[in-house]
């Protein structure tokens, strides 16, 4: 057990009592200010996650991995659509009317959940999630571990705005979605789920790009061709392939 101190211990020897009883002291404040100064730099540093990871992982979603929410609003026209005694040309009620209308998605970090947010300040930055990324396996632009930390980044600079203007958020021109994080990086996202279960702290980075992806397709509809193709397919035939429905089984007389 003394590998390390049976070479240190001779440079003690002959030193008095008192000498001695100056070092001790003087090692053990030196210890304790070093504690407390890196406690403080743990704020403005990745290694915050040391005190994050707890918060993040309890607050962790429980429901299965890869389980995507329902919009409420889109649920709410769909049911409206399906039920045969709804009345289509209702008048909206005076709240509906109120209300300013709904964004969907996330093109900013002020549209992200506080959980999102969170998630962003306890990256640690390993990359587990972009080593078991098939997207970025494949050569693929897609980072998750780039998207938590351009999160992280346009936090830190939208805090700094409503610093620097008392409080209130003054526009930058600015938005996480095109300055930070491209188009290109959502789509090339398979939604696998891959980074969320390869990270040890339960981060998610696959519910931020479904939410800008959201966005591009419901408030700018910016979707891929392909995607836009699929999506008319499945409104006009109920499938997404370009077959009418009466010709679905035609496959099994070729």
């Amino acid at each position: 057990g003394n590998v390390i101190s049976q070479f240190i211990a001779p440079l003690f020897f002959g030193l008095s009592e008192g000498t001695l009883h100056i070092i001790e002291r003087a090692a053990w404040w030196l210890h304790i200010v070093g504690i407390l100064v890196f406690l403080n730099y743990l704020y403005f540093s990745k290694h915050l996650h040391i005190l994050l990871a707890f918060p993040n992982t309890y607050y962790g979603k429980l429901t299965p991995k890869g389980q995507f929410p329902n919009n409420p609003t889109v649920t709410k026209e769909v049911q409206l659509m399906m039920d045969p005694n709804a009345d289509p040309f209702a008048a909206p009620t005076e709240d509906e009317n109120a209300a300013e209308p709904e964004k969907f998605g996330a093109s900013d970090v002020q549209d992200l959940t506080w959980l999102n947010l969170l998630n962003a300040y306890t990256c640690t930055e390993c990359g587990r999630c972009t080593s078991e990324c098939p997207a970025n396996l494949t050569g693929k632009k897609l980072s998750p571990r780039k998207i938590m930390m351009d999160t992280r980044d346009r936090l830190e600079e939208v805090g700094k705005n409503i610093d620097a203007n008392g409080g209130n958020f003054v526009d930058d021109g600015k938005q996480l979605l095109g300055d930070y994080i491209t188009n290109e990086e959502l789509w090339a996202c398979t939604s696998c789920n891959a980074c969320v279960e390869a990270c040890p702290v339960s981060i998610d980075p696959l519910n931020i790009i479904m939410q800008m992806r959201q966005y591009l397709v419901m408030e700018q509809s910016a979707a891929p061709m392909e995607l836009n193709n699929m999506m008319t397919n499945i409104e006009n035939n109920g499938a997404p392939w370009p077959y009418n429905q009466m010709d679905r089984l035609k496959w099994k007389d070729q």
